[in-house]
């Protein structure tokens, strides 16, 4: 008698057909591939803000002067230039290879730091790591969206990212321990052994379905080479004006005018050239915002990015030239971000997964995160470690909340096809918002720090801390060499300038706190449809749908009247 499938399986079919939820399996593979994308979370993650404390070694070793914001820029200008296109090649080769050579590009970044003898030589390597590492924050996320559903996702995004939490908040301390232990070149180095495990586990474990049917040439022909090129070329006209402005160059210099204007008249030619319908498949298709959600998230996506690098940066220019602490106290004086940061994040994400509304959780975040800035402004020389944890934890806690819930929130009106482009875009806005969070606040606190020099009696001491070079020299060693009385006077300048610096803050996190009230909550999925889950999981990129369920039945049907006859023969 023919082996029909079970009631079980009617009712999972039944279900597929009218678009009602089921569950999506989570073996061990699954586990696994988690585990991996966690593994490279953290590779990413450390380098995000390894050098925050570990810069002023770097830089004095390597004597790059003004030209230290290269080493931030660049890592951050490649991560976000390039993931439009890495999004687009995922989606036209599949995942597995491409995030394997994003891993691997990452890798070889990591080594070319560790072993630069210039400082043009750690600027490359550092571009280097930035393409890798923003495709791998961007492929996490296209990745997990191929293996959950939308409801559930912020769970396990939520997994990945708490270790990336980690990671950025351990990289400061990192960074801090091996300058003070051993050479500043075992900060990159450090990456050697991670990016191998991790390239293993996905070597072994990640095997997604792709379109194995069309050809390599008509592959290619897929590729927006265009629109590709006009925003990169637009993104690093913007972050090289911004690199130089208020510090080697006026705001109103042709110097910064002249490449911040042709970058954003990139920009508008990049959004142009998608709307045309010339290219053949967009990398940033323009249905992506025709949601009022959409729009909103991706602006306040900017603005958190900007935000927290903000905070970031320059939280440890407190602890090093107003407080005094040594670059490894420094480190573990950053611990608040992750001991708060990442529960934030994962309460977040199972609130999301519970009730399916994130405008709330959206506005909660922002509105902590602009207390715990402001909070900041009002830190001084004296100010106890009771005060600065229980303040730093605020904010950290703010954009914990929201960190997790954007991308969910992005998807939420796109379709399940568009998911890898969607997610493309938002890494990207997110990227582009990082330099911004260092460039804006960069540029107040240099102007701030200039304008208040006269305050400064060592003539020395100003020649040093102008034009950019007190970022560089924010450290205790520096402040510490002078006289008690030019001491006082540095400290001074350093509160004053990252008073400002987080005042402004508080008007980008307040203004993501007003236009919140602006987004309209959109049902999250929670069905699973993709053509790129786990080959174990799904049957080369099908969903179970009836027709597939019926052809289980009828191939354990098959498979049961042979063995019957084999055995009767026998």
């Amino acid at each position: 008698m023919p082996d029909t499938p079970s009631s079980t399986e009617v009712l999972d079919v039944s279900r597929a057909a009218n678009g009602a939820p089921h569950d999506f399996k989570r073996g061990f593979r699954f586990w696994i591939v988690v585990l991996g994308l966690g593994i490279t979370s953290l590779l990413a993650a450390l380098e995000h803000t390894v050098v925050v404390t570990s810069a002023p070694v770097i830089l004095t070793d390597l004597q790059l002067r003004e030209n230290y914001i290269w080493i931030t820029n660049a890592f951050f200008i490649c991560s976000a230039a390039f993931q439009p296109l890495l999004g687009q090649l995922c989606n036209i080769f599949g995942r597995r290879w491409i995030y394997i050579a994003i891993v691997a590009t990452f890798t070889l970044g990591s080594g070319i730091c560790g072993g630069a003898s210039t400082g043009g030589m750690l600027i490359a390597g550092r571009a280097v790591q930035g393409v890798g590492s923003g495709g791998i924050i961007m492929m996490n996320n296209v990745i997990i969206s191929d293996l959950v559903p939308l409801r559930e996702r912020g769970k396990y995004t939520a997994i990945v990212l708490a270790i990336f939490g980690i990671g950025t908040s351990l990289g400061p301390f990192v960074g801090g321990a091996i300058v003070d232990s051993t050479a500043w070149r075992w900060v990159f180095w450090i990456n050697l052994p991670i990016g191998g495990t991790s390239l293993l586990l996905m070597f072994l474990f990640l095997h997604v379905n792709y379109d194995r049917e069309m050809s390599f040439a008509q592959k290619i022909k897929r590729i927006d080479f265009i629109g590709n090129g006009i925003l990169m070329a637009g993104t690093v006209a913007i972050f090289y004006a911004l690199t130089y402005a208020g510090t080697l160059y006026a705001w109103s210099s042709w110097h910064t005018l002249v490449p911040l204007l042709l970058g954003f008249l990139g920009l508008f030619l990049f959004i142009g050239y998608e709307v045309s319908g010339f290219p053949t498949e967009p990398v940033v298709p323009v249905r992506l915002f025709a949601h009022r959600t959409s729009i909103i998230v991706i602006i306040n996506t900017f603005l958190n990015s900007t935000v927290y690098y903000w905070f970031l940066y320059f939280l440890p220019v407190y602890f090093q030239a107003v407080a005094l602490y040594t670059p490894f106290r420094t480190g573990y004086s950053l611990l608040p971000l992750s001991l708060f940061g990442v529960p934030g994040a994962a309460i977040a994400a199972i609130a999301l997964s519970r009730w399916g509304k994130f405008m709330p959780l959206h506005f909660v975040g922002f509105a902590i995160t602009t207390l715990g800035i402001g909070l900041l402004s009002t830190m001084n020389e004296d100010t106890s470690v009771a005060v600065w944890a229980v303040f730093q934890s605020i904010s950290a806690l703010g954009i914990g909340i929201v960190i997790d819930t954007l991308l969910p929130a992005f998807q939420a009106p796109v379709a399940e096809t568009d998911q890898a482009a969607a997610t493309a875009a938002w890494s990207f806005v997110r990227a582009f918002g990082s330099i911004w969070g260092v460039a804006i606040p960069a540029a107040v606190f240099n102007n701030r720090i200039d304008g208040m020099l006269d305050t400064v009696s060592d003539p020395e001491a100003r020649e040093l801390l102008s034009y950019g070079g007190a970022y560089q020299e924010a450290s205790a060693s520096f402040v510490t060499q002078f006289s008690p009385d030019v001491q006082a006077e540095i400290r001074a300048v350093y509160r004053e300038g990252l008073k400002l610096v987080f005042l402004v803050g508080v008007a980008f996190a307040g203004l993501a706190t007003l236009i919140v009230l602006l987004e309209r909550e959109v049902p999250l999925r929670q069905e699973l449809d993709t053509q790129y889950g786990l080959e174990d999981n799904t049957r080369k990129g099908s969903n179970n749908t009836a027709e597939d369920m019926l052809e289980v039945g009828d191939a354990k049907a098959e498979k049961r009247v042979n063995t019957q006859g084999s055995r009767e023969a026998a």
